[in-house]
């Protein structure tokens, strides 16, 4: 079975972006990327909300001619993932291995865990929440960045609810906060 991991980048504020949907401060520097790409090999499939496939969809066509190697690798792994985005205004997809869901489907995510031979991961707080709403998630994977900015989207919209215990912690040298918990309850 699968783990279902809601992974994030988050102010210190509990934000993924400030009231006017900035993000540029969440940008990993190499060694936080690197990380991440360690992170990323075990996920089989991505589950993302509209506006996270939008940030993220760039990784598919990027030109990675004069990119360093960290970048490559993160390239690689977007687009060796399979992806599900989840909304009602896609027409369509932009990128390769990806399929566009109308609506969120506790059973259909219930079925891909138990049949997934790698981990799924899920990006975009909405969407996370309405997986941790149900049960689905089984992991939190936060890089916290040494930044407040005041409100914006949070990272855990209200109504969500979870126990968790930590499980691994890492501080890197530009001062963000890697914390992995996992779900009891």
């Amino acid at each position: 079975m699968a783990t279902l991991i809601y992974s994030a980048i988050t102010s210190l504020d509990g934000c993924i972006a400030d009231e006017d949907g900035n993000f540029d401060w969440a940008e990993p520097d190499e060694q936080v990327h690197r990380f991440v790409n360690e992170r990323e090999r075990s996920v089989g499939t991505l589950l993302l909300g509209r506006r996270m496939y939008e940030v993220l969809v760039a990784w598919e066509t990027m030109d990675l001619a004069d990119q360093p190697s960290h970048i490559r690798d993160f390239a690689e792994i977007w687009r060796g993932a399979d992806k599900i985005v989840y909304s009602t205004k896609l027409e369509s997809a932009s990128s390769e291995r990806t399929r566009i869901e109308r609506t969120f489907d506790a059973a259909a995510i219930s079925r891909l865990k138990a049949s997934a031979d790698r981990d799924v991961s899920i990006g975009g707080p909405h969407l996370a929440a309405e997986a941790m709403k149900t049960g689905l998630v089984d992991e939190t994977q936060l890089f916290v960045a040494p930044v407040v900015v005041g409100g914006g989207t949070r990272c855990f919209p209200y109504g969500v609810h979870l126990r968790l215990e930590l499980v691994e912690e890492r501080r890197f040298a530009n001062g963000m906060v890697y914390l992995r918990h996992r779900v009891v309850g």
